[in-house]
């Protein structure tokens, strides 16, 4: 039996289909025959009154249909969520003949036994399974739990392609082979003892680096062996244990070898364009304070439209047409999505490589500087021997750094969109402040780093060691990671204006420069007095 209903199954009566679930309702206990039973017919009335068009067009093969046959009742969530995505309402073959900008498939070929069904759960779940660690027998199929990037690249290449020239993708490593990333996650997640008056940190363990730090820049998955479950629809069956999930964040290392989770944005099981072209998405992982462009975007004018107005625009759209579908920019709209006229002109191209038409690199380091040109920032070094773009002095590592020429290649990408609503001498106007904020910004972390070089020199805090684990080495990043970004980014998206100087920005920031200031003096103060 099939789940979804073919044209053919429904010249049978519905109560044919529906006993049709015999053989399932055989592997389940008595006393859970009926619960299971209503679930199963509710799930199927609604299928056929949500979905009586779908019904004579689908194409679902024997693999996913099997795996709907028993998953409709234990997740019904899944099933629910995949029967209203693109990927249940069309082929590969009849999405790859679409022509023009309006094609969602990149792949140029998509393998025969794939063009006919819809993209169901064998067709995601069963592909490529010598590749993946986690491939295990199930119900005599040969399935892997997750899901990677170059799965997703059998009808998506140019996207992939793309993402793994972004930052994000390398979000776990350039973590985890960043001995001062390390170290400063240490000084955030570590577990603190107290004894004889002293506090110690002890390293965080595993669970907690997954849902701290890794939440978002993705674990590491490893296969740690097979367990057996007993479970309540078909008794006892082997599944692999995962160790670093469950997990979507966007650089997670998968076990054939990947970077990414595409599901990141694109929530599963749907994968909805509309989902990833929406700010709440990325809002996830960039709420701040250190990545505060989701409070700022909501404070600006455009996320003000958008609370406004988003209910009438239609995120579906591929083509995204600026003036008809939307009439402010999300996060997609700057960052990634193909955007085009009213006169159906291309205005800047899809991209998965979300930093290309983005010259300056703002956030979470103690400098602003221009975008790396690799996407693994593991590799760079700054004059001093350090794995940072800048020194301590705020020279950059230009080595490693796009030049000029390419920043200005970038700058115009994202002011082509801009100029779609606003006029040259708006944009141009806007792009001035943000570049004077940027200098402004990494002055006054120079003023606050000298100080803190002070501190170190005389000993007041130890540098070698860790950078910022003590308490005046925290209110000295601080300074940066906080104050600095939220300022830069209240600029660079023109608005949320009061993040710029009250709440969280040249306040906070002037404030913490006297503080470090003020308490630099203390410190020789106290040593003076101490040796009279």
């Amino acid at each position: 039996m099939k789940f979804l209903i073919t044209g053919e199954q429904r010249l049978k009566p519905f109560w044919e289909t529906v006993l049709n679930l015999h053989d399932t309702f055989l592997i389940i206990p008595k006393e859970c025959f009926m619960k299971r039973f209503m679930l199963i017919l509710t799930v199927c009335m609604c299928t056929l009154i949500n979905n009586p068009a779908q019904a004579d067009d689908i194409a679902l093969s024997e693999a996913s249909s099997e795996c709907i046959d028993c998953h409709a009742s234990i997740h019904p969530g899944i099933v629910s969520g995949w029967q209203k995505s693109r990927h249940a309402q069309i082929t590969p073959k009849k999405a790859m003949a679409v022509e023009g900008v309006a094609r969602k498939v990149s792949s140029q070929t998509v393998p025969e036994n794939l063009q006919n069904v819809v993209v169901g759960c064998a067709e995601c779940h069963s592909l490529r399974p010598k590749a993946h660690a986690d491939t295990f027998e199930h119900n005599g199929y040969e399935v892997h739990v997750v899901v990677s990037p170059d799965d997703c690249q059998t009808c998506h290449a140019t996207e992939r392609q793309q993402y793994a020239q972004n930052i994000m993708a390398h979000a776990y490593g350039n973590l985890a082979n960043n001995e001062l990333h390390l170290k400063h996650e240490h000084a955030i997640l570590a577990e603190t003892t107290y004894k004889n008056e002293k506090i110690k940190l002890v390293p965080a363990n595993d669970a907690t680096r997954a849902e701290a730090c890794y939440y978002c820049h993705g674990t590491k998955l490893v296969l740690a062996g097979h367990e057996t479950r007993d479970t309540e629809a078909a008794g006892e069956l082997e599944f692999p244990i995962i160790n670093g999930w469950p997990n979507q964040g966007v650089g997670r290392i998968n076990l054939d070898g990947s970077m990414g989770a595409c599901s990141a944005c694109h929530t599963r099981h749907t994968f909805s364009i509309e989902v990833a072209r929406k700010p709440y998405t990325c809002k996830e992982c960039h709420v701040g304070p250190d990545v505060p462009a989701y409070k700022v975007y909501a404070a600006s004018k455009h996320g003000n439209i958008f609370s406004s107005k988003h209910a009438t625009w239609n995120f579906e759209a591929v083509p995204w047409t600026i003036g008809k579908d939307f009439t402010a920019p999300t996060c997609a709209t700057c960052h990634i999505s193909l955007l085009v006229n009213t006169d159906e002109e291309v205005v800047v191209e899809r991209t998965h490589q979300m930093n290309n038409r983005l010259p300056w690199r703002i956030l979470g380091l103690i400098y602003a500087h221009p975008h790396p040109i690799e996407p693994d920032t593991s590799i760079i070094r700054n004059k001093d021997g350090l794995p940072l773009p800048t020194d301590y002095n705020g020279g950059f590592a230009t080595k490693y750094l796009i030049d000029e020429k390419e920043m200005a290649v970038r700058k115009q990408a994202m002011q082509a969109a801009c100029l779609n609503c606003h006029d040259t001498s708006w944009v141009n106007g806007h792009w001035q402040r943000f570049e004077n904020t940027i200098k402004e910004t990494n002055s006054q972390t120079l003023t606050a780093t000298r100080i803190m070089q002070d501190i170190w020199k005389l000993g007041l805090a130890e540098r070698q060691d860790n950078p910022y684990d003590e308490a005046i080495e925290k209110k000295w990043s601080t300074t940066w990671l906080f104050y600095a970004n939220t300022i830069r980014f209240a600029s660079s998206m023109a608005g949320g204006g009061d993040y710029g100087v009250f709440a969280g920005g040249r306040y906070q920031l002037s404030q913490t420069l006297l503080e470090l200031n003020d308490w630099l003096k203390l410190q020789k103060k106290l040593e003076a007095a101490s040796k009279k």
